[in-house]
């Protein structure tokens, strides 16, 4: 049997009790080691002082509502590179990108079919562990520098104009594969293929909200980038020298 210590741990945030029960209860069944809250200040000190391998966190939450929680948790502390799945009852798109704006993973809308939830959850968790064995293993992936700007695989480091950048697991894949390629552009399908790997659910959007994120962290000026660069109607590509 299955140690209670080798289970994957989750934090399931959301304020709906029936719904923080039903996917506590099928994670279990899965095999997942679940905490549950419903109050997004509660969830934050949890995921200040414990470590977790997956946060499933609603969007509208009393005290800290699910956006600033996300990016509280991107920040910093033991929680800043897991998966987040964000729950959502709004429909419209610009709160999806929101939501991955603010840090998150993936997004699944309420109301969601137990079968799909636990589909995105082992996708988010295949994920980020093949991503960092692929950035993370010795003489396969050289460092990679352009504009001020260096990406160290080996140790997963992150230099810009001087200074120590920290990235999440899938901005600092997707840096990797943009500024290995200098000049060349990469179609939105080619970031998905490369950064997402297998994970069906996540689409263009979500690429362009990791390069928001990423350019806030190392252009000068995120609204005019210098070292990201948008190929209208195409995709993205690292500026040259």
């Amino acid at each position: 049997m299955e140690s209670p210590d080798s289970r994957t741990r989750v934090l399931i945030v959301e304020d709906e009790e029936a719904i923080r029960d039903l996917i506590s209860f099928h994670l279990d069944l899965t095999g997942y080691d679940c905490t549950s809250v419903g109050d997004g200040r509660e969830a934050l000190d949890l995921a200040v002082q414990r470590p977790f391998e997956v946060i499933i966190l609603d969007l509208g939450l009393p005290t800290v509502d699910g956006i600033m929680l996300c990016q509280t948790i991107r920040g910093s502390g033991v929680n800043r590179d897991v998966p987040i799945l964000m729950l959502t009852a709004r429909r419209e798109e610009a709160d999806k990108v929101l939501g991955l704006e603010s840090g998150a993973d993936d997004y699944l809308t309420k109301p969601f079919s137990v079968r799909e939830f636990l589909a995105r959850v082992n996708a988010l968790m295949r994920r980020p562990r093949s991503t960092w064995r692929a950035a993370s293993s010795p003489g396969r992936r050289p460092e990679a520098s352009a504009l001020g700007v260096m990406v160290d695989p080996v140790r997963r480091r992150v230099v810009c104009d001087g200074q120590v950048v920290s990235l999440t697991p899938q901005e600092f894949s997707l840096l990797y594969v943009l500024i290995s390629n200098p000049g060349v552009v990469m179609t939105r399908e080619d970031l998905l293929a490369r950064v997402w790997q297998n994970n069906v659910y996540v689409t263009g959007r979500g690429v362009d909200a990791l390069v928001k994120r990423l350019r806030r962290k190392i252009e000068a000026n995120p609204s005019q980038p210098t070292r990201i660069l948008t190929a209208r109607g195409a995709g993205y590509k690292f500026g040259e020298e």
